[in-house]
């Protein structure tokens, strides 16, 4: 198996420079956009991995009607052992599909380039230890993860939003932050940016730390694909680097 079913939920938010990474190391993806009628499997079978992407969505009610689907096909993933990644809104249904609790940030929105630090469990992390101490990253969401599932694992924080990433099981990964977008992405997401934002400043900023973001984050993509493909075995030693 080699292909990777992402669920794209928004389409504003499609796989970009995530789905370019995942491709170069060799996973094919199955992009299925329920948004616009296509119908999601029962199960998993004959997928190497689940990656489920972000959207202007919530994860609590009222939800688009087939986050239930999306959950479904999440815990089965995670109970088979199937590599996964949740990306921001997709993180936010990784953790309610197991129990976890997203609501409305009270801090407010988190918009446009961030660090945030690895914590000490990040070390032990098949893909994270891996992940410098204090990542680039892109930030856009107005929800956050309140309440993690019970026995995930806290991967990555920062001081407002403390939910920045985090491992369920051995093979399910999710990130509150994004690592898809590139700068036409953000500049579409800017027309409504939310109040106090300027959008040229935020595109600006985003556009400056786009190296960055893929420095750290395109090893990340392939070390997931490489778990998805049978190739990472020995968290212990790195991947040689692609192309030689």
């Amino acid at each position: 198996m080699d292909t990777a079913l992402v669920i794209e939920n928004d389409p504003s938010d499609d796989p970009r420079r995530l789905g370019e990474w995942l491709t170069e190391a060799g996973l094919r993806l199955d992009v299925l956009r329920p948004y616009a009628g296509d119908a999601l499997p029962p199960d998993l079978d004959g997928y190497a991995a689940l990656v489920v992407l972000g959207g202007e969505q919530s994860a609590y009610p009222p939800r688009a009607p087939w986050f239930d689907d999306v959950e479904a096909l999440l815990r089965k993933a995670t109970r088979h052992g199937v590599p996964t990644l949740g990306v921001c809104l997709g993180a936010q249904l990784l953790a309610t599909a197991h129990g976890g609790v997203v609501e409305r940030s009270a801090a407010g929105p988190e918009i446009g380039p961030a660090l945030v630090g690895r914590r000490d469990a990040a070390e032990s992390d098949l893909l994270f230890r891996y992940v410098p101490l204090a990542p680039d990253v892109l930030q856009w969401h107005l929800d956050e993860i309140v309440e993690l599932p019970a026995g995930a694992v806290l991967l990555a924080a920062s001081t407002r939003y403390p939910h920045q990433a985090f491992r369920l099981g051995e093979r399910a990964w999710g990130l509150q932050f994004h690592i898809e977008c590139d700068t036409a992405m953000i500049a579409d997401w800017a027309r409504s940016a939310p109040e106090g934002y300027e959008a040229e400043d935020v595109i600006a900023a985003c556009d400056a730390v786009m190296v960055d973001v893929e420095e750290v984050w395109q090893p990340f993509a392939a070390r997931f694909a490489a778990l998805a493909l049978g190739q990472l075995r020995d968290a212990r030693r790195p991947l040689p680097i692609l192309g030689q």
